[in-house]
Protein backbone atom coordinates (compact mmCIF):
# COMPACT_ATOMS: atom_id res chain seq x y z
CA UNK A 1 0.00 0.00 0.00
CA UNK A 2 1.82 3.30 -0.63
CA UNK A 3 1.64 6.19 1.62
CA UNK A 4 -0.65 8.30 0.47
CA UNK A 5 -3.10 4.79 0.93
CA UNK A 6 -1.86 4.79 4.55
CA UNK A 7 -2.64 8.45 5.45
CA UNK A 8 -6.45 8.02 4.29
CA UNK A 9 -6.46 4.43 5.98
CA UNK A 10 -5.04 6.28 8.82
CA UNK A 11 -7.92 8.92 8.38
CA UNK A 12 -10.31 6.14 8.50
CA UNK A 13 -9.49 4.29 11.38
CA UNK A 14 -9.17 7.25 13.14
CA UNK A 15 -7.66 6.23 17.00
CA UNK A 16 -6.90 2.60 15.49
CA UNK A 17 -5.17 4.45 12.43
CA UNK A 18 -2.97 6.16 15.07
CA UNK A 19 -2.38 2.92 16.40
CA UNK A 20 -0.88 1.27 13.51
CA UNK A 21 1.97 3.91 12.92
CA UNK A 22 4.30 3.73 15.25
CA UNK A 23 7.89 3.93 15.49
CA UNK A 24 9.98 4.54 12.02
CA UNK A 25 6.70 5.18 10.48
CA UNK A 26 5.59 7.98 12.42
CA UNK A 27 8.77 9.53 12.51
CA UNK A 28 8.77 8.85 8.17
CA UNK A 29 5.29 9.81 7.63
CA UNK A 30 4.36 12.57 10.22
CA UNK A 31 7.50 13.80 11.85
CA UNK A 32 10.14 14.10 8.58
CA UNK A 33 7.66 16.20 6.18
CA UNK A 34 6.85 18.56 8.47
CA UNK A 35 10.58 19.42 9.81
CA UNK A 36 11.30 19.98 5.75
CA UNK A 37 8.61 22.49 5.79
CA UNK A 38 10.36 24.11 8.64
CA UNK A 39 13.35 23.71 7.53
CA UNK A 40 12.66 25.70 4.04
CA UNK A 41 10.84 28.54 6.31
CA UNK A 42 13.79 29.04 8.61
CA UNK A 43 15.90 29.20 5.12
CA UNK A 44 13.67 31.89 4.15
CA UNK A 45 13.66 33.88 7.33
CA UNK A 46 17.58 34.21 7.80
CA UNK A 47 18.57 34.22 4.02
CA UNK A 48 18.19 37.70 3.09
CA UNK A 49 21.18 38.24 5.52
CA UNK A 50 23.11 36.47 3.13
CA UNK A 51 21.80 38.45 -0.13
CA UNK A 52 21.01 42.21 1.69
CA UNK A 53 24.63 43.37 -0.10
CA UNK A 54 23.65 42.34 -3.36
CA UNK A 55 20.11 43.70 -3.13
CA UNK A 56 21.73 46.66 -1.56
CA UNK A 57 24.12 47.29 -4.33
CA UNK A 58 21.79 46.17 -7.01
CA UNK A 59 18.44 48.03 -5.87
CA UNK A 60 20.19 51.07 -4.02
CA UNK A 61 18.37 50.19 -0.55
CA UNK A 62 19.62 51.49 2.68
CA UNK A 63 19.25 49.83 6.37
CA UNK A 64 15.45 51.23 6.85
CA UNK A 65 14.65 49.85 3.36
CA UNK A 66 16.38 46.14 3.84
CA UNK A 67 14.86 46.05 7.37
CA UNK A 68 11.15 46.62 6.40
CA UNK A 69 11.66 44.38 3.67
CA UNK A 70 13.14 41.79 5.58
CA UNK A 71 10.58 42.35 8.32
CA UNK A 72 7.70 42.14 6.08
CA UNK A 73 8.10 38.33 6.68
CA UNK A 74 7.40 38.38 10.15
CA UNK A 75 4.37 41.02 9.74
CA UNK A 76 2.25 38.79 7.34
CA UNK A 77 3.32 35.47 9.56
CA UNK A 78 2.39 37.65 12.90
CA UNK A 79 -0.91 38.66 11.22
CA UNK A 80 -1.87 35.00 9.46
CA UNK A 81 -1.26 33.05 13.18
CA UNK A 82 -4.58 32.94 14.70
CA UNK A 83 -6.76 32.12 11.23
CA UNK A 84 -3.67 29.91 10.63
CA UNK A 85 -4.07 28.04 14.19
CA UNK A 86 -7.91 27.84 13.30
CA UNK A 87 -7.58 26.03 10.15
CA UNK A 88 -5.09 23.60 12.11
CA UNK A 89 -7.64 22.81 14.43
CA UNK A 90 -10.43 22.21 11.94
CA UNK A 91 -8.83 20.84 8.82
CA UNK A 92 -5.44 19.20 10.03
CA UNK A 93 -1.69 20.02 9.83
CA UNK A 94 -1.47 18.13 6.01
CA UNK A 95 -3.81 20.16 4.11
CA UNK A 96 -3.15 23.31 5.90
CA UNK A 97 0.21 23.10 5.71
CA UNK A 98 0.91 21.65 1.81
CA UNK A 99 -1.67 24.36 0.47
CA UNK A 100 0.38 27.00 2.24
CA UNK A 101 3.82 26.08 0.94
CA UNK A 102 2.48 26.63 -2.90
CA UNK A 103 1.86 29.91 -1.95
CA UNK A 104 5.35 30.08 -0.29
CA UNK A 105 6.47 28.87 -3.68
CA UNK A 106 4.97 31.31 -5.52
CA UNK A 107 6.33 34.47 -3.45
CA UNK A 108 9.82 32.94 -3.33
CA UNK A 109 9.49 32.96 -7.45
CA UNK A 110 8.20 36.57 -7.73
CA UNK A 111 11.10 37.70 -5.73
CA UNK A 112 13.35 36.40 -7.68
CA UNK A 113 11.64 38.46 -10.64
CA UNK A 114 11.24 41.89 -8.21
CA UNK A 115 12.95 44.83 -9.61
CA UNK A 116 12.69 47.18 -6.85
CA UNK A 117 11.41 47.69 -2.99
CA UNK A 118 7.73 47.52 -3.83
CA UNK A 119 7.72 44.44 -4.95
CA UNK A 120 10.61 43.18 -3.34
CA UNK A 121 8.66 43.95 -0.48
CA UNK A 122 5.25 42.27 -1.52
CA UNK A 123 7.44 39.10 -2.80
CA UNK A 124 8.42 38.53 0.69
CA UNK A 125 4.99 39.32 2.26
CA UNK A 126 3.78 36.50 0.38
CA UNK A 127 6.92 34.03 1.08
CA UNK A 128 5.76 35.19 4.69
CA UNK A 129 1.89 34.02 4.25
CA UNK A 130 3.49 30.67 2.80
CA UNK A 131 5.32 29.53 5.42
CA UNK A 132 2.83 30.90 8.19
CA UNK A 133 2.38 27.44 9.06
CA UNK A 134 5.53 25.93 8.80
CA UNK A 135 5.91 25.81 12.49
CA UNK A 136 2.68 25.50 13.84
CA UNK A 137 1.74 22.75 11.83
CA UNK A 138 4.30 20.79 12.62
CA UNK A 139 3.49 21.21 16.14
CA UNK A 140 -0.12 20.38 16.09
CA UNK A 141 1.00 17.35 14.35
CA UNK A 142 3.38 16.23 17.11
CA UNK A 143 0.96 17.09 19.67
CA UNK A 144 -1.70 15.01 17.54
CA UNK A 145 0.70 11.92 17.22
CA UNK A 146 3.02 11.73 20.30
CA UNK A 147 2.52 11.16 23.76
CA UNK A 148 2.21 14.25 25.69
CA UNK A 149 5.15 13.63 28.32
CA UNK A 150 6.90 13.73 24.95
CA UNK A 151 6.16 16.48 22.92
CA UNK A 152 9.50 18.86 24.52
CA UNK A 153 11.73 16.31 23.40
CA UNK A 154 10.38 15.89 19.75
CA UNK A 155 9.66 19.39 19.68
CA UNK A 156 13.80 20.06 19.85
CA UNK A 157 13.82 17.38 17.07
CA UNK A 158 11.70 19.34 15.24
CA UNK A 159 13.61 22.92 15.34
CA UNK A 160 16.88 21.02 15.80
CA UNK A 161 16.27 19.74 12.20
CA UNK A 162 14.09 23.46 10.58
CA UNK A 163 17.49 25.12 12.06
CA UNK A 164 19.72 23.32 9.74
CA UNK A 165 17.67 25.57 7.33
CA UNK A 166 19.42 28.49 8.56
CA UNK A 167 22.75 26.95 8.43
CA UNK A 168 21.84 26.36 4.98
CA UNK A 169 21.65 30.16 4.18
CA UNK A 170 24.95 30.60 5.00
CA UNK A 171 27.81 28.59 3.20
CA UNK A 172 26.02 26.40 1.02
CA UNK A 173 23.59 29.20 -0.24
CA UNK A 174 26.63 31.05 -0.68
CA UNK A 175 28.36 28.81 -2.91
CA UNK A 176 24.89 28.92 -4.57
CA UNK A 177 24.89 32.40 -4.73
CA UNK A 178 28.29 32.89 -6.51
CA UNK A 179 27.03 30.81 -9.21
CA UNK A 180 23.44 32.14 -9.72
CA UNK A 181 23.40 35.33 -8.38
CA UNK A 182 20.07 36.05 -5.68
CA UNK A 183 17.33 35.51 -8.37
CA UNK A 184 18.53 32.01 -9.27
CA UNK A 185 18.72 31.27 -5.71
CA UNK A 186 15.04 31.95 -5.12
CA UNK A 187 14.43 30.38 -8.12
CA UNK A 188 16.04 27.07 -6.70
CA UNK A 189 14.16 28.16 -3.21
CA UNK A 190 10.82 28.30 -5.33
CA UNK A 191 11.35 24.70 -6.77
CA UNK A 192 12.55 22.87 -3.30
CA UNK A 193 9.37 24.51 -1.89
CA UNK A 194 6.83 23.09 -4.10
CA UNK A 195 8.44 20.16 -3.62
CA UNK A 196 7.95 19.87 -0.40
CA UNK A 197 3.93 20.74 -0.37
CA UNK A 198 3.40 18.01 -2.66
CA UNK A 199 5.18 15.83 -0.62
CA UNK A 200 3.55 16.48 2.77
CA UNK A 201 0.38 16.53 1.02
CA UNK A 202 0.89 12.93 -0.33
CA UNK A 203 3.16 11.67 2.19
CA UNK A 204 1.34 12.17 5.78
CA UNK A 205 -1.71 10.60 7.00
CA UNK A 206 -4.53 12.69 9.01
CA UNK A 207 -5.85 12.52 12.10
CA UNK A 208 -10.24 13.60 12.18
CA UNK A 209 -10.30 17.19 13.53
CA UNK A 210 -13.30 18.90 14.08
CA UNK A 211 -14.31 22.34 15.24
CA UNK A 212 -16.72 24.92 14.57
CA UNK A 213 -16.69 28.84 13.99
CA UNK A 214 -18.49 29.14 17.60
CA UNK A 215 -16.50 27.06 19.53
CA UNK A 216 -13.26 28.07 17.54
CA UNK A 217 -13.58 31.43 18.96
CA UNK A 218 -14.99 30.44 21.94
CA UNK A 219 -11.74 28.55 22.29
CA UNK A 220 -9.21 31.84 21.06
CA UNK A 221 -11.17 33.82 23.31
CA UNK A 222 -10.30 31.93 27.10
CA UNK A 223 -6.94 31.84 25.37
CA UNK A 224 -5.96 35.46 25.27
CA UNK A 225 -8.59 35.60 28.93
CA UNK A 226 -5.93 33.65 30.47
CA UNK A 227 -3.31 34.68 32.58
CA UNK A 228 -0.26 32.17 32.22
CA UNK A 229 -0.61 33.00 28.31
CA UNK A 230 -0.23 36.61 29.42
CA UNK A 231 2.67 35.63 31.63
CA UNK A 232 5.11 33.76 29.61
CA UNK A 233 3.89 35.36 26.22
CA UNK A 234 5.44 38.70 26.83
CA UNK A 235 9.20 36.82 27.88
CA UNK A 236 9.13 34.26 25.22
CA UNK A 237 8.79 37.15 22.47
CA UNK A 238 10.55 39.75 23.06
CA UNK A 239 13.30 37.31 23.51
CA UNK A 240 12.56 34.46 21.17
CA UNK A 241 11.69 37.34 18.33
CA UNK A 242 14.64 39.55 19.08
CA UNK A 243 16.78 36.87 18.58
CA UNK A 244 14.79 35.99 14.94
CA UNK A 245 14.99 39.54 14.11
CA UNK A 246 19.07 39.57 14.72
CA UNK A 247 20.16 36.73 13.35
CA UNK A 248 17.87 36.76 10.11
CA UNK A 249 19.37 40.12 9.31
CA UNK A 250 21.37 42.39 11.82
CA UNK A 251 24.12 39.63 12.90
CA UNK A 252 25.69 39.68 9.88
CA UNK A 253 25.02 43.71 9.37
CA UNK A 254 27.29 44.03 13.13
CA UNK A 255 29.54 41.67 11.98
CA UNK A 256 30.85 43.73 8.70
CA UNK A 257 30.63 47.34 10.31
CA UNK A 258 31.47 46.60 14.02
CA UNK A 259 34.09 43.66 13.96
CA UNK A 260 35.07 44.48 10.47
CA UNK A 261 35.04 40.98 9.19
CA UNK A 262 35.49 40.17 5.64
CA UNK A 263 32.56 38.85 3.68
CA UNK A 264 34.07 34.95 3.63
CA UNK A 265 34.26 35.92 7.18
CA UNK A 266 30.78 37.03 7.92
CA UNK A 267 29.53 34.20 6.18
CA UNK A 268 31.79 31.50 8.13
CA UNK A 269 30.46 33.44 11.39
CA UNK A 270 26.99 33.06 10.24
CA UNK A 271 26.96 29.02 9.72
CA UNK A 272 28.51 28.68 13.45
CA UNK A 273 25.31 30.54 14.79
CA UNK A 274 22.81 28.50 12.64
CA UNK A 275 24.92 25.46 13.52
CA UNK A 276 24.82 26.73 17.23
CA UNK A 277 20.84 27.01 16.67
CA UNK A 278 20.30 23.20 15.75
CA UNK A 279 22.60 21.97 18.57
CA UNK A 280 20.78 24.23 20.59
CA UNK A 281 17.13 23.23 19.81
CA UNK A 282 18.13 19.58 20.55
CA UNK A 283 20.36 20.43 23.54
CA UNK A 284 16.82 22.86 25.30
CA UNK A 285 14.11 19.77 24.19
CA UNK A 286 16.49 17.03 26.29
CA UNK A 287 17.22 19.51 29.01
CA UNK A 288 13.23 20.43 28.97
CA UNK A 289 12.43 16.46 28.69
CA UNK A 290 14.93 15.68 31.86
CA UNK A 291 14.14 18.44 34.23
CA UNK A 292 10.67 17.49 33.57
CA UNK A 293 10.86 14.23 35.22
CA UNK A 294 12.55 16.07 37.87
CA UNK A 295 9.45 18.00 38.41
CA UNK A 296 11.04 21.19 36.64
CA UNK A 297 8.99 23.25 34.42
CA UNK A 298 10.14 24.88 30.96
CA UNK A 299 9.12 27.78 32.67
CA UNK A 300 12.19 27.82 34.38
CA UNK A 301 14.50 27.14 31.67
CA UNK A 302 12.78 30.13 29.35
CA UNK A 303 13.78 32.84 32.18
CA UNK A 304 16.60 31.28 32.33
CA UNK A 305 17.75 31.56 28.34
CA UNK A 306 15.95 34.95 28.76
CA UNK A 307 18.83 35.88 30.95
CA UNK A 308 21.84 34.39 29.33
CA UNK A 309 20.50 36.31 25.90
CA UNK A 310 20.19 39.53 27.52
CA UNK A 311 23.64 39.13 28.66
CA UNK A 312 25.16 38.43 25.73
CA UNK A 313 23.56 41.33 24.24
CA UNK A 314 24.67 43.41 27.06
CA UNK A 315 28.29 42.37 25.65
CA UNK A 316 27.70 43.66 22.25
CA UNK A 317 26.44 47.09 23.16
CA UNK A 318 28.91 47.50 25.75
CA UNK A 319 31.75 46.23 23.74
CA UNK A 320 33.16 43.97 26.15
CA UNK A 321 36.70 42.63 25.43
CA UNK A 322 35.19 39.29 24.53
CA UNK A 323 35.43 36.60 20.95
CA UNK A 324 33.10 38.63 18.28
CA UNK A 325 31.19 35.82 17.87
CA UNK A 326 30.49 34.29 21.36
CA UNK A 327 27.60 36.61 22.39
CA UNK A 328 25.94 35.39 18.92
CA UNK A 329 26.25 32.39 19.85
CA UNK A 330 24.46 32.69 22.59
CA UNK A 331 21.64 34.54 21.37
CA UNK A 332 21.63 32.21 18.17
CA UNK A 333 20.40 29.42 21.43
CA UNK A 334 17.16 31.50 21.85
CA UNK A 335 16.46 31.12 18.50
CA UNK A 336 15.47 27.94 19.55
CA UNK A 337 13.53 28.42 22.87
CA UNK A 338 10.44 28.17 21.27
CA UNK A 339 11.06 24.39 22.11
CA UNK A 340 10.08 25.49 25.78
CA UNK A 341 7.30 27.95 24.95
CA UNK A 342 5.25 26.17 23.07
CA UNK A 343 5.90 23.13 25.47
CA UNK A 344 4.92 25.16 28.46
CA UNK A 345 1.78 26.12 25.99
CA UNK A 346 1.05 22.48 25.72
CA UNK A 347 0.76 21.76 29.48
CA UNK A 348 -1.76 24.72 29.70
CA UNK A 349 -4.40 23.99 27.19
CA UNK A 350 -5.48 20.39 25.37
CA UNK A 351 -5.24 19.32 21.70
CA UNK A 352 -8.30 20.63 20.44
CA UNK A 353 -6.87 24.03 21.25
CA UNK A 354 -3.20 23.45 20.15
CA UNK A 355 -3.32 25.25 16.95
CA UNK A 356 -4.97 28.42 18.14
CA UNK A 357 -2.69 28.60 21.42
CA UNK A 358 0.38 27.94 19.77
CA UNK A 359 -1.06 30.46 16.84
CA UNK A 360 -1.83 32.94 19.33
CA UNK A 361 2.08 32.36 20.77
CA UNK A 362 3.36 33.10 17.46
CA UNK A 363 2.02 36.08 16.73
CA UNK A 364 3.70 37.38 19.79
CA UNK A 365 7.00 35.75 18.44
CA UNK A 366 6.42 36.49 15.09
CA UNK A 367 4.90 40.27 15.84
CA UNK A 368 8.15 41.37 18.27
CA UNK A 369 10.40 39.95 14.96
CA UNK A 370 8.89 42.85 12.82
CA UNK A 371 9.32 45.51 15.31
CA UNK A 372 12.59 44.64 16.00
CA UNK A 373 14.13 43.88 12.94
CA UNK A 374 11.89 46.95 11.48
CA UNK A 375 12.71 49.19 14.11
CA UNK A 376 16.55 48.54 14.23
CA UNK A 377 16.74 49.28 10.78
CA UNK A 378 15.13 52.34 11.57
CA UNK A 379 17.30 53.75 14.21
CA UNK A 380 20.66 52.62 12.18
CA UNK A 381 19.61 54.77 9.23
CA UNK A 382 19.85 57.39 11.69
CA UNK A 383 23.46 57.78 11.16
CA UNK A 384 24.97 58.74 8.25
CA UNK A 385 27.29 55.77 6.30
CA UNK A 386 30.86 55.94 5.88
CA UNK A 387 32.36 54.17 3.08
CA UNK A 388 29.09 51.95 3.21
CA UNK A 389 29.42 50.84 7.15
CA UNK A 390 27.41 52.32 10.04
CA UNK A 391 29.07 53.35 12.84
CA UNK A 392 29.12 51.53 15.95
CA UNK A 393 27.42 53.77 18.33
CA UNK A 394 24.44 53.54 15.78
CA UNK A 395 24.65 49.68 16.59
CA UNK A 396 24.62 50.22 20.29
CA UNK A 397 21.64 52.31 20.48
CA UNK A 398 19.57 50.03 18.58
CA UNK A 399 20.42 46.79 20.03
CA UNK A 400 20.22 49.23 23.72
CA UNK A 401 16.80 49.78 22.80
CA UNK A 402 15.39 46.70 21.69
CA UNK A 403 17.30 45.13 25.09
CA UNK A 404 15.76 47.63 27.22
CA UNK A 405 12.26 46.04 26.10
CA UNK A 406 13.44 42.60 26.72
CA UNK A 407 14.13 43.69 30.06
CA UNK A 408 11.19 45.09 30.96
CA UNK A 409 9.55 41.62 29.54
CA UNK A 410 11.32 39.68 31.96
CA UNK A 411 10.76 42.32 35.15
CA UNK A 412 7.47 41.45 34.00
CA UNK A 413 7.49 37.77 33.92
CA UNK A 414 9.85 38.06 37.14
CA UNK A 415 7.53 40.26 38.88
CA UNK A 416 6.25 39.84 42.45
CA UNK A 417 2.49 38.16 42.47
CA UNK A 418 0.49 35.61 43.88
CA UNK A 419 1.39 32.37 43.60
CA UNK A 420 1.79 29.82 41.14
CA UNK A 421 -0.99 27.58 41.20
CA UNK A 422 -0.96 23.93 41.65
CA UNK A 423 -1.99 21.34 39.51
CA UNK A 424 -4.97 20.81 40.75
CA UNK A 425 -5.97 24.39 39.94
CA UNK A 426 -3.84 24.21 37.06
CA UNK A 427 -6.41 21.92 35.77
CA UNK A 428 -9.21 23.69 36.35
CA UNK A 429 -8.06 25.90 34.69
CA UNK A 430 -8.22 23.78 31.21
CA UNK A 431 -11.44 23.05 32.60
CA UNK A 432 -12.47 26.34 32.31
CA UNK A 433 -10.93 26.73 28.73
CA UNK A 434 -12.63 23.71 27.89
CA UNK A 435 -16.03 24.61 29.21
CA UNK A 436 -16.00 28.11 27.26
CA UNK A 437 -14.95 26.15 24.16
CA UNK A 438 -18.04 23.45 24.48
CA UNK A 439 -20.52 26.67 25.39
CA UNK A 440 -23.44 27.66 23.33
CA UNK A 441 -23.80 30.74 21.86
CA UNK A 442 -26.37 31.76 24.67
CA UNK A 443 -24.50 30.27 27.20
CA UNK A 444 -21.09 31.94 26.63
CA UNK A 445 -21.69 35.62 28.06
CA UNK A 446 -22.21 33.97 31.36
CA UNK A 447 -19.20 31.69 31.57
CA UNK A 448 -17.08 34.88 30.31
CA UNK A 449 -17.80 36.65 33.45
CA UNK A 450 -16.05 33.84 34.96
CA UNK A 451 -12.28 34.42 35.82
CA UNK A 452 -10.15 31.51 35.35
CA UNK A 453 -9.56 30.12 39.14
CA UNK A 454 -5.97 30.11 39.08
CA UNK A 455 -3.72 33.30 39.98
CA UNK A 456 -1.11 34.90 37.60
CA UNK A 457 2.08 33.25 38.53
Amino acid sequence: MSAYAFGRKGTEAGDQGHREITGWRLAALVFLPFAMGYFLSYLFRTINGLVSASLASELGLNAADLGLITAAYFLVLAAAQIPVGMMLDRYGPRRVQSALLVVAAFGAEAFARSSGPLSLLLSRALIGLGVAAALTAGLKAIVLWFPRERVALVNGYMVMLGALGAVSATLPAEAILVKTGWRGLFDILAIATAAAAILIYCLVPERETQGSSASEAGGLRSILRDVRFWRVAPLSGACIGSAWSLQGLWASAWLADVEGMTRAQVVTAMCLTALMLSLGAWMLGAVANWTRRRGLGPEHLLALIAVLSMAAQLALVWRLPLPAIAPWLIIAIVGAATVLSFAIISDYYPKELAGRANGALNVVHFGWGFLAQYGIGVLLAQWPQSNGHYPVIAYQVAFGVNLALQAAALIWFAAPGEQRPRSSEASSGTEFVMADLAATSSDRPALSREPPSHARW
